[in-house]
């Protein structure tokens, strides 16, 4: 499994801003692989993270890959100060099982759990 983490500054978000977004997010889900997402704000530092989590690469790669995800990159000065995105392969997952996700990630089969 995979995860792609966006962390920025946020700045003010106007109408276009929440359109696209909510645009990019939709097809994302819909995307072969896609796992779960999970978000967050730090109203102390302005931060704003969002996590999704991807069955491979290449699923993470077709939102990469897409327009409309292309097109907001180009505009991402508008809405948000600096960012950095990671991406990290995830070993395993532990703790509380009942706390869900938006869409729960599963692990592979042969993934080891701790």
């Amino acid at each position: 499994m995979f995860s792609s983490t966006f962390i920025f500054e946020s700045k003010e978000y106007d109408a276009e801003f929440h359109e696209r977004n909510d645009d990019i997010a939709a097809r994302a889900r819909l995307i072969d692989g896609f796992l779960g997402e999970e978000e967050w704000h730090n109203a102390e530092t302005g931060l704003h993270g969002e996590v999704y989590y991807w069955s491979t690469r290449e699923a993470l790669t077709e939102l990469i890959g897409m327009g409309v995800h292309r097109e907001a990159k180009k505009l991402h000065d508008r809405w948000i100060g600096r960012y950095k995105v990671v991406i990290a392969e995830v070993l395993t997952i532990y703790g509380d099982p009942d706390l869900a996700l938006s869409h729960q990630p599963a692990l592979p089969e042969d993934a080891p759990r701790a």
